[in-house]
């Protein structure tokens, strides 16, 4: 998988207890989508794999896992939040706030 320094840099700056959940993510965003590309920008974690599809963001609180493209995105138990008409996110607290294959479903929907 292609890490970038940066990133883990970022993740591993985050609350000891969210540093595993963002580990997840980012696996699971490479295990997603082929050919994936990371880079700090706008000061966080954005994927993409010819244009941003997703990105990470901690906070004291909980993790943003927002998303891009989302008129892509099939959410049956409206999960995503926010009132923005391209992207949403979801709020995870730990690593059991998220359904994995709902996810990567996500993700594989919007990578472009």
């Amino acid at each position: 998988m292609g890490y970038n320094e940066k990133v883990t840099e970022y993740i591993n700056s985050a609350q000891e207890d969210q540093i595993e959940t963002l580990e997840i993510l980012r696996k699971l965003i490479h295990e997603s989508v082929s050919s994936v590309t990371e880079e700090i920008k706008w000061g966080i974690p954005v994927f993409a794999k010819t244009k941003d599809f997703t990105y990470l963001r901690f906070s004291k609180k909980h993790i943003t896992f927002g998303f891009y493209n989302i008129d892509k995105i099939e959410d049956l138990n409206n999960l995503l939040e926010g009132s923005g008409s391209t992207m949403k996110h979801i709020k995870i607290k730990n690593k059991t706030d998220f359904d994995e294959k709902v996810v990567s479903k996500w993700l594989k929907s919007i990578a472009v």
